[in-house]
């Protein structure tokens, strides 16, 4: 049931409010002055506080400036005393909203349910973020990957950009993502290209977007990477798959932190820290003149080399549980062991597909095997298909 605390010296308006909102099917607790409403907000995790503004003792900006330092709960001020200018100190101070007394019914219950719904959302969010950031965590405690974290942590906190190294299947996408949660642009979008799965007569589009009628199936105008990632975080993964025409456009949005839509004139200005990654040898296509040495230079300000999964076999144990973890809570089945002898043996594999291989063999062998993952499973799944 939603819990309501309400905060108000009128006996008659905390009666008035505890039978409406009890009639409601709220629960509801009251307080006669501030210091008492603070107690109760401490002892309880309330849906909601209203909050009166003319108090003795401690008036309601003061008990709303005492709830910030401990709750987020939404709060909402009423008072028989109001003004535009009292409404507008307290929306700025972070009330939820503002209720003139005696308050009308429809009004109140409506703000009531907005307020609700948005701590709800808000709530959302955060379980949702912390689901992204366990998706998105680095596992390992090799020296190598203490490094890597040891790196991810000194540069987040900048602006330099970034182009992450390392074979396929290694994590670059998790380095880049640590990189974006770990920097002050966190809380800012996060967009991800993949240079390689966009043909390269679209690659412009998809970074600068377009005009309408710029070309035959653009029927519309549409907002590019640049754009969508503006304050936040631009990663543009196989960064070395993009073609010329693209990388000197890209080149010249890093120059001039501006952008051109495909078929406009308009420069737009766009505020983006661009990380960036390849499985290639970026100096090696360099030297092939598939890709611009300009370009090279100006996304590698940090280089961050990704170690293969062969460079790190003791963090396989850890690897394993933790995907074994993640498997079975999403298809919502039982944890299975896996023997120590079973874990050993991977450890003999040389992974050419790194840690994203891994996982697929774990899911293969969850799949497959009874409650224990044994040594004769990994010789019978896994051995005859490694490469």
């Amino acid at each position: 049931m939603t819990k309501v605390l309400v905060i108000d010296d009128e006996s008659s308006i905390r009666r008035t409010l505890k039978e409406i909102l009890e009639f409601e099917k709220y629960e509801v607790d009251l307080a006669a002055n501030g210091m008492d409403g603070l107690e109760l907000a401490k002892a309880t995790a309330y849906d909601v506080i209203l909050l009166d503004i003319k108090m003795p003792e401690m008036d309601g900006m003061e008990v709303l400036t005492a709830l910030q330092q401990f709750t987020d709960c939404p709060v909402i001020m009423i008072s028989g005393h109001g003004t535009i200018e009292t409404a507008v100190e307290a929306i700025k101070k972070g009330a939820y909203d503002f209720i003139v007394k005696p308050p009308d019914l429809n009004r109140l219950l409506i703000t009531l349910r907005n307020a609700i719904d948005k701590k709800d959302l808000v709530n959302q969010t955060k379980t949702l973020r912390k689901e992204i950031e366990k998706k998105y965590e680095i596992v390992g405690t090799s020296p190598v990957m203490v490094q890597l974290k040891e790196m991810i942590a000194r540069v987040a906190p900048t602006n330099a950009r970034v182009l992450i190294e390392g074979e396929n299947g290694t994590g670059k996408e998790l380095v880049a993502r640590q990189i974006h949660e770990q920097s002050n642009r966190q809380k800012s979008p996060f967009v991800e290209v993949n240079c390689a799965a966009i043909p390269s007569e679209l690659i412009e589009s998809q970074l600068f977007g377009h005009e309408k009628g710029s070309f035959t199936s653009a029927v519309k105008q549409r907002r590019g990477d640049f754009e969508l990632a503006h304050g936040g975080t631009l990663f543009l993964d196989e960064i070395g798959d993009m073609s010329l025409s693209a990388q000197a456009k890209v080149l010249r949005a890093l120059q001039e932190n501006t952008i051109t839509r495909v078929g406009g004139e308009k420069e737009i200005t766009v505020d983006v820290r661009v990380l960036s990654a390849s499985n290639k040898d970026l100096p090696g296509e360099i030297k092939k003149r598939n890709f611009r040495e300009d370009l090279y230079h100006r996304l590698s300000v940090i280089v961050i080399q990704v170690p293969p999964l062969r460079d790190r076999l003791d963090d396989i144990p850890l690897l394993v549980e933790y995907f074994i973890n993640e498997l079975t809570q999403e298809q919502g089945k039982p944890a299975k062991k896996i023997t120590d002898a079973a874990l050993k043996m991977l450890q003999t594999f040389h992974w050419s597909g790194n840690v994203r291989e891994l996982h697929n063999v774990v899911e293969r062998l969850l799949i497959l095997c009874e409650k224990e993952i044994t040594k004769k499973d990994i010789e019978t799944f896994v051995k005859p298909l490694m490469l």
